[in-house]
Parts: structure tokens; C-alpha cells; sequence
């Protein structure tokens, strides 16, 4: 058998009437399906144990994480190959906390709606594929490494160590919070995942058949800058915000890296530097969109693609060919140092 415990938040407008016909219709379905458990509801929170044959109460779980009445289902605990059931008696016991107010049921509310707000807490600094891993009742700590095709792309923000130099540390913050929503709006609309920010820089992957996509994706944020510039005052760091972006498409290691004190879920792999590398390489090309040609050989729409020749990175012993797209948002007109003394320039710095 198996066990599970979840925890959600019921949509702002779930009447009582509602939250009570789920414990009666759970009830009925659930010893029709053999499964126990209990359900306890307080201000808006349910906290579920579910047990029974370990195909029924995955089923289940698919229906409960698509049902529309409740919000940011996290699972607290899987458990497998259980033995003996905790509730044998309860199809499912639904117990309104908000009924009781004495001593002993404080600290039990104080719990359910402390493990909700940590949680959400927790969800904010967490990469899209670990909570989902947790949200399907899996152990992130447990799934193996392997060896997948990703298309990579890194973002960063042009001649950012002057705005650090010129800006006091909270419009700073502000800048890189203002440029990292933006890329990650844009790269989750196109079917891609932010990876991990590592300081102004946005890493993020999309599937090996999500070429395309991570195209219109890059050619999207570039534009997107391009709009703020153009319409922010001359004295906001909005409008001399720029970023470089490079996108390689390659085999990497997808898994758990780090120590026993501190691990990441991440992607590790030639694929992954070399997008580092040619997001760099923006910094000495008319183009702000650097791309490989392993890359563009993937690409199935009918792109305009412009040769800018063979270039040396780091970490290879050969030159690479580079690419970009012909497109009036890839076209960069102004470089690193040019930028850097506008900045100065126009923030009124010397």
C-alpha cells in the first residue's frame, strides 16, 4: 500500500457548504475504491492522509492536483510499501477545525497554517522542477541522474557591474528583480524553465523539440528590453537596461549536485558552458542573440539566419561557428563600454 499527506489552500470563494459535500462525496468514493484517510480543514487550509493500493491512491492524487477548488497543492510525505493502515475505520473523516477553539486544538491550527505559509515560502526559492517532482509525491533526493538533450540559454544583463557601481543597493535590487521576472514571464509562456539566476544572469532550459520556442522566447525578451528603453526617462536604469543572450542545444546531466549540506537539482554539461560562452561573446558582436550551429541545424521554422563567422571560447580547442537571427531586435548598436559611460552619464555619476 500507499500513503500520502498533502496540503492546499482552498480557493478564496469555497463556501463551507462546498468544503463539506468534498468529506461526504470523498467518503463514498473512497470505500467504493478501498482507500482511508482523514481530511482536516481550517481558514482556507486542507491538510489530507490518504492510504490504500498504491495505483488507486496515484489516480487519485492526478484528480485532486487538477481539481479547481483548492490551490498550491504541496505534498508533504510519500510513503511506500505500507502495511497497516492508520485510519482502517475512516474512508475518509473530514474534521472542521474552525468548529474548536480550546487549548488543545490552538497549537494544531498554529501547525496546519504554519506548514501552508512555509511552504509557500519554500516554493519562491525553489526551481519549477523540483516543485513539481514534489508536488507528484516523489523525493527529489532520490531520483537518479541522466543524461538528456536540453536546448540551453543564459541571459545577463549588459555592463551590470556599472549600475551596481553608480545605483544605491536597492534600486540595484530592483533593476535585476525587474530583469529576471521579465526573462522568466517571457521563457515560462514559451514552454521553457528558469533554471537558476546566478546574479543578473537567468540560466534556463527548454526540451530538445522546444527549439523554436526558446527562439521566439530570446527574440521576445531582446524586444521587450527594447520597448523599455524606449519609453523609460532618460534618469531610469529601465532605459539603459540591455542584455546579451546566448542558446545551445546539447547532451547534459540532469540531477541532484552539490554536498550533504546544500544540493541542487540542476543541468551540467559542455551544452550548458557553452551558452555561457556565447552569451559573453554578445559583448564584441553587432547581435545580442548568439547562437551555435548545433543549435540552428535543429531549428525547424524558417528563420533568417546571420553568419558571424568562427570564434574562440574558452574551454575549446577549435573555434566555433556562430550565428545569429536577422531581425531588427537581435541588432545591437551600442557595446559594453560605450554603455557603461552613458550609465555614468546619465545617472548623473562621474
Amino acid at each position: 500500500m500507499k500513503r500520502l499527506t498533502y496540503i492546499s489552500q482552498a480557493k478564496p470563494d469555497l463556501s463551507m457548504s462546498v468544503v463539506q459535500d468534498i468529506g461526504e462525496i470523498s467518503a463514498r468514493n473512497n470505500h467504493r475504491l478501498g482507500i482511508t484517510g482523514v481530511l482536516l480543514f481550517l481558514d482556507g487550509v486542507f491538510f489530507q492522509i490518504l492510504e490504500g493500493e498504491t495505483q488507486q491512491i496515484e489516480q487519485l492524487y492526478e484528480k485532486i492536483l487538477s481539481d479547481e477548488r483548492h490551490i498550491n497543492v504541496i505534498c508533504l510525505k510519500t510513503e511506500h510499501h505500507v502495511t497497516e493502515r492508520m485510519f482502517p475505520d475512516w474512508a475518509m473523516k473530514m474534521i472542521d477545525f474552525n468548529q474548536y477553539d480550546d487549548i488543545v486544538i490552538r497549537p494544531v491550527k498554529s501547525l496546519l497554517h504554519t506548514l501552508s505559509e512555509s511552504h509557500q515560502i519554500i516554493e519562491k526559492y525553489t526551481q519549477p522542477a523540483i516543485a513539481k517532482i514534489i508536488t507528484q509525491g516523489l523525493n527529489p533526493l532520490t531520483i537518479p541522474p541522466r543524461m538528456v538533450e536540453k536546448v540551453i540559454m543564459f541571459s545577463d544583463i549588459v555592463a551590470f557591474s556599472t549600475f551596481t557601481e553608480v545605483l544605491p543597493v536597492k534600486e540595484v535590487v530592483e533593476l535585476v528583480n525587474h530583469y529576471c521576472t521579465t526573462c522568466t514571464r517571457i521563457i515560462s509562456a514559451q514552454g521553457g524553465e528558469v533554471i537558476k539566476f546566478i546574479g543578473d544572469c537567468v540560466m534556463a532550459s527548454f526540451d530538445a523539440t522546444q527549439t523554436d520556442a526558446a527562439l521566439h522566447a530570446a527574440i521576445e525578451i531582446l524586444q521587450q528590453f527594447k520597448l523599455m528603453r524606449q519609453h523609460a526617462p532618460q534618469n531610469d536604469p529601465l532605459s539603459l537596461l540591455y542584455t546579451g543572450i546566448g542558446v545551445t542545444q546539447g547532451d547534459v546531466i540532469q540531477g541532484n549536485m552539490g554536498s550533504a549540506l546544500k544540493m541542487d537539482y540542476t543541468l551540467l554539461g559542455d551544452a550548458v558552458n557553452m551558452a555561457s560562452r556565447l552569451e559573453g561573446l554578445t559583448r564584441q558582436l553587432p547581435y545580442a542573440l548568439a547562437i551555435c550551429a548545433n543549435f540552428k541545424q535543429h531549428c525547424q521554422e524558417s528563420w533568417q539566419f546571420v553568419a558571424l563567422g568562427e570564434h574562440q571560447v574558452k574551454g575549446k580547442r577549435n573555434s566555433i561557428e556562430v550565428y545569429s537571427i536577422d531581425d531588427s531586435n537581435t541588432y545591437q548598436n551600442i557595446q559594453s563600454d560605450q554603455l557603461a559611460a552613458l550609465i555614468r552619464q546619465r545617472l548623473k555619476i562621474s
